[in-house]
């Protein structure tokens, strides 16, 4: 839909768009859309909560808040990177521009790689900052730029903070992807110290290891996005784009969101660093596990895109609203009167997640009785 009643145009008209840049953004678009309409079981569902039934607080007394890259949220979730780079890519930040401008919440744009290369791309994401002026906005580029060219995109969008991408299983299916990734982690720290914004490194799908975690504390960085397994799968994605569609083994590379957060906290979160988690978030009960995990905000992706396509702008913002009410209940059942109270909650970790934890080290039977601790 064009307009946020979808009645003008199509939202996702690509005929505009001819450069392979372009084209490219469209088929990610096209198809992080199909694997939305089946929506799967994930590691979110091996995880659950130990209710204790007088435990409760008032709603009135809790507090949604989290801090993130040295500001407050009112709302631990945010629109996650997604797009950028084409005609109806643009129209799409715009449209989640307007949603997080109405909802106060934080946003990110896809890659903007397609804009450095041509500059005539840049009003695709440069509408993000338009449509939302004075909100939280994440810029985004890969470990692949130059520092300059880093902040080259924190000034396009007047960014907040960078995130840079990491997608070595993506980039490696992807026919026309990088090979060389020897490089990335001194580069990474290079546009780290470059830019004059926070920097979060995140990956897209495939999960941050513990190990991966420390070496990116060593180069500097101070937040990361754990992006796991479990939502939209780029490796999926890049084979469906190549014609022999040889890569099929690679669904369900990578480690879960739950498991990537199970590793990088306990028994304590890696000195110095911060965590953020995305990756087959489908509920604000899904939000409010990875908050349990020790994540100070949650990134969501798929789902508002695919709400945003079937409801436009004004069911997308009732979708957030409807998220953050819900994200306070379950905070109140729980106790937690605070977004950290959560890191206090019992947990249950069963089925594949429990025997890959276990097998990483990690210790489940004193996260299911955290509140005696």
């Amino acid at each position: 839909m064009g307009s946020e009643q979808g009645t003008s145009k199509p939202l996702f008209d690509s005929s505009l768009d001819h450069n392979p840049d372009s084209v490219r953004k469209n088929d990610h678009i096209r198809l992080a859309l199909q694997q939305q309409k089946a929506p799967k079981r994930n590691a979110f569902d091996d995880m659950r909560f130990v209710h204790h039934a007088l435990r409760a607080v008032d709603q009135a007394s809790v507090s949604t808040a989290t801090q993130v890259c040295g500001e407050e949220w009112p709302l631990p979730f945010y629109i996650n990177a997604m797009t950028g780079g084409s005609a109806q890519a643009g129209e799409i930040n715009s449209l989640l521009a307007q949603a997080a401008a109405a909802s106060g919440l934080a946003m990110a744009t896809g890659s903007q790689h397609a804009a450095l290369r041509r500059p005539e791309l840049e009003p695709t994401f440069t509408t993000v900052r338009d449509r939302n002026p004075s909100g939280f906005v994440f810029a985004n580029v890969g470990p692949t730029v130059s520092p300059e060219q880093a902040v080259r995109a924190v000034n396009m969008l007047s960014a907040s903070a960078l995130q840079i991408h990491i997608n070595p299983v993506q980039e490696a299916v992807m026919s026309e992807g990088d090979r060389d990734y020897g490089t990335w982690p001194e580069r990474i720290r290079a546009i780290a110290e470059a830019v004059p914004v926070p920097v979060v490194v995140k990956e897209v799908g495939f999960g941050l290891s513990r190990p991966t975690i420390e070496l990116l504390a060593s180069l500097g960085i101070s937040t990361v996005d754990v992006s796991g397994r479990g939502g939209t799968d780029f490796a999926v994605i890049e084979n469906e784009r190549r014609t022999d569609r040889d890569y099929w083994y690679m669904d369900n590379w990578g480690l879960s969101t739950v498991l990537a957060l199970l590793t990088a906290s306990q028994p304590e979160t890696v000195p110095g660093v911060a965590l953020l988690a995305s990756g087959g978030v489908r509920s604000p009960l899904d939000v409010v596990k990875a908050l349990a995990l020790g994540a100070q905000a949650v990134g969501v992706s798929g789902h508002f895109l695919a709400t945003l396509t079937a409801h436009g702008v004004s069911g997308l913002v009732d979708e957030i609203n409807d998220w953050a009410s819900q994200v306070r209940a379950l905070m109140s059942l729980l106790g937690a009167r605070k977004v950290a109270d959560l890191r206090h909650s019992d947990l249950l970790i069963t089925g594949p997640t429990a025997e890959e934890a276990r097998l990483l080290g990690v210790d489940l039977p004193a996260l299911a009785r955290r509140s005696a601790q």
